[in-house]
């Protein structure tokens, strides 16, 4: 069973979650051949101070 977590910036709709988790659901079964009941996502929501790429926390840039 494929279990995917997936890290992102808080602040996305539940609708636009719920648009996120159809698709990657939906491209997983069809690349594994396995049926949706088998994908286990969890999203998590991170704040931009916890967060940094080359050094720098996403909080800080402009």
């Amino acid at each position: 069973m494929p279990t995917m977590h997936i890290e992102l910036f808080e602040g996305r709709s539940p609708e636009k979650k719920r648009e996120l988790v159809e698709a990657l659901t939906r491209e997983t079964c069809r690349v594994l051949e396995c049926e949706p009941a088998a994908v286990d996502i969890v999203l998590i929501d991170v704040k931009r101070e916890n967060w940094a790429t080359g050094g720098v926390m996403w909080s800080e840039r402009s």
